[in-house]
């Protein structure tokens, strides 16, 4: 099984598109996949179909009151699942601030599931809160969706250091498999620019014992396309929305990109780090994992 966070402290950069949309992708490949839901706006829920309105057992439940997941997931498709989410999951950060181990819920509750799953992808909220640190303390890899302009890198940096910090204290066996450019426009030079800056950026940590030395940026770049900003509405991904769409062609490749690359996992992990370091962000997941 393949445990993978999708993560991105920015807003609107593709996350739950990519989770759902990726996810898809390779249930049609013949993978058993299931999403997960840790964001309390339930995007990645409402995308597949499920209205997040808090009558039925969502992800909140198994966090905060020990469902297991089992009577949680629900089937939305062949090979496909979901463990939703809903809007009393907002909660959760408040409601787990008292409770010990709480950065490593999640995990504890995979580890009680006994179904056989090839893939899992988490889709993370915008924040570093302890929901998202549930998330990388389950997970094996990362995968970062960014939006090819330059304050995206000066996220990405941000939100290294914090695997780094999560991959030292609660995971040493997490690491950044790869970033997905979405909302690609090949026509632009801004673009091209920033995919040969973010390799770059990436290539100087080849060397160093950090959770993305073996990082890459994924060959597929998710186009712009009004198809996957349309389908969510629908309850549907891409492939039950628009099949014959650029949106469904783009993450089919990257689907064959993540089923070519390896699972194996590195050792523990000594973190250091050449990345310019981000204070607040720091604080902030030190304070829920100290």
């Amino acid at each position: 099984m393949r445990r993978i966070a999708v993560i991105n402290q920015k807003g609107g950069v593709g996350k739950t598109t990519t989770t759902v949309n990726l996810a898809a992708a390779l249930a049609n490949a013949g993978k058993r996949v299931c999403v997960l839901d840790l964001d309390p706006q339930a995007h990645a829920s409402t995308h597949l179909g499920l209205e997040p309105d808090g009558s039925l057992p969502s992800i909140y439940d198994v966090l905060v009151s020990n469902k297991p997941l089992a009577e949680v997931r629900r089937s939305v498709g062949d090979n496909l699942w979901v463990v939703p989410s809903d809007i009393n999951l907002a909660a959760a950060e408040v409601e787990l601030a008292g409770i010990v181990g709480r950065e490593v819920l999640l995990r504890e509750a995979m580890a009680q599931d006994s179904e056989p799953f090839d893939f899992v992808l988490m889709d993370c909220g915008p924040s570093l809160g302890v929901l998202t640190l549930n998330a990388l303390a389950t997970a094996d890899e990362v995968f970062i969706p960014l939006q090819p302009h330059f304050l995206a890198l000066h996220g990405l940096s941000k939100l290294l250091e914090t695997t780094a910090l999560v991959a030292r204290r609660i995971n040493p066996n997490l690491k950044v498999s790869g970033v997905v450019v979405c909302l690609y426009d090949a026509a632009t030079k801004l673009a091209q620019e920033v995919v040969a800056d973010l390799t770059a950026f990436l290539d100087q940590g080849r060397k160093a014992n950090v959770p993305w030395a073996a990082a890459r940026v994924f060959d597929t770049r998710i186009r712009r396309n009004i198809k996957l900003a349309e389908c969510p509405s629908f309850g549907k991904s891409v492939f039950g929305y628009a099949p014959k769409s650029s949106g469904a062609a783009d993450y089919t490749a990257l689907a064959n990109e993540v089923l070519g690359t390896s699972a194996s996992v590195i050792g523990p992990i000594k973190v250091t780090v050449e990345a310019v370091a981000d204070v607040a962000v720091n604080r902030i997941a030190e304070s829920v994992v100290a």
